[in-house]
């Protein structure tokens, strides 16, 4: 029989190397400060911020008249319903084409039968390294016709050789479609990691009962899917309704051709940060507006989202 443990100070030694209660809140001091101070504290000033108008030294309080004006006024109205149907195309290819791609690379990524599928994951991962505004650049010079008409015209393609990013009915989907390969590595990931988790014996269970491949991916696969598809939808709308840096180095932060590519992070760096063409005066108050309207949108959706897709333990 083993002797107790010898006490120093009338407290077992064990004892004394128990934590304290409520230690674990001096661990959530540093991330609860870097919120407060770069995310809670900037939101809760950008809102404030919409209530006025004017620059530094000369604002006025105005109350909600900066989102009244954002709905009413002709040309701000314009402008932000232009950028709001832009962004929300812009969304729906990411979803139709990042993250279906993504779901389909996933799935054969996870084929045991397949061939080199550390070499094709490291191809479909690798864009997503590069900075956007390289990747923009680097298409922009691709897609100039200048630039890839003797490449198009040695492979007998020279009609291709077009202004694609110059012309109002395809630039946005050219810009959308840059966006989404360099990005596909990151929800194909998602999905890979996701399917991984999946129990053998499902599959198994599945291959007794003599179900097809097709009946394994719409009947188990999909629907075990559903909680990270949520997440990835979140993060692709969240992401889109910011997008910025991709039409900023392949067009201009004036949407260009004729705000053909116009998204509500363009639409905001001109009207609160850069000022709108040609006068050129910022208004942080609108902007602040615009960027409090997105927030709530988005955080509604986001919950909405959420509630569909995450299954209950």
């Amino acid at each position: 029989m083993k002797a107790p443990a010898a006490r120093i100070g009338g407290k077992s030694p064990l004892r004394r190397l128990e934590p304290k209660a409520g230690y674990w809140a001096w661990y959530l001091l540093p991330a609860l400060a870097f919120y407060v101070v770069f995310m809670a504290y900037p939101l809760l000033d950008s809102i404030r911020l919409s209530l006025y108008t004017g620059n530094v030294g000369s604002r006025a309080f105005v109350g909600f008249d900066n989102f009244r004006r954002l709905f009413t006024d002709p040309e701000l109205s314009l402008r932000f319903g232009n950028a709001f149907k832009n962004t929300t195309f812009f969304f729906v290819t990411h979803m139709l084409v990042q993250n279906v791609l993504g779901i389909i690379f996933a799935v054969l990524l996870t084929n045991s039968h397949m061939r080199g599928r550390k070499l094709y994951q490291t191809i479909i991962f690798v864009p997503t390294t590069f900075a956007v505004l390289v990747t923009g650049y680097l298409w922009k010079l691709l897609l100039n016709p200048v630039w890839s008409k003797p490449f198009l015209a040695s492979l007998g393609l020279q009609a291709l050789a077009k202004p694609w990013l110059g012309t109002e009915s395809t630039a946005l989907i050219l810009v959308a479609l840059v966006s989404c390969w360099q990005w596909m590595g990151i929800p194909t990931m998602m999905f890979v990691a996701a399917l991984r988790n999946i129990s053998e014996d499902i599959y198994e269970a599945a291959d007794i009962d003599g179900a097809s491949p097709w009946q394994v991916f719409w009947r188990i696969k999909l629907p075990l899917l559903k909680p990270i598809i949520g997440m990835i939808t979140i993060l692709t709308f969240v992401n889109n309704f910011n997008a910025f840096d991709i039409v900023y180095a392949m067009e201009n932060a004036n949407g260009a051709p004729g705000y053909a590519t116009d998204l509500i992070g363009t639409l905001f760096y001109r009207l609160g940060i850069a000022g709108q063409h040609p006068i050129g005066i910022p208004d942080p108050g609108m902007g602040a507006a615009v960027a409090t309207l997105m927030f709530f949108m988005l955080a509604a959706v986001s919950f909405l989202i959420l509630r569909k897709t995450q299954t209950k333990e």
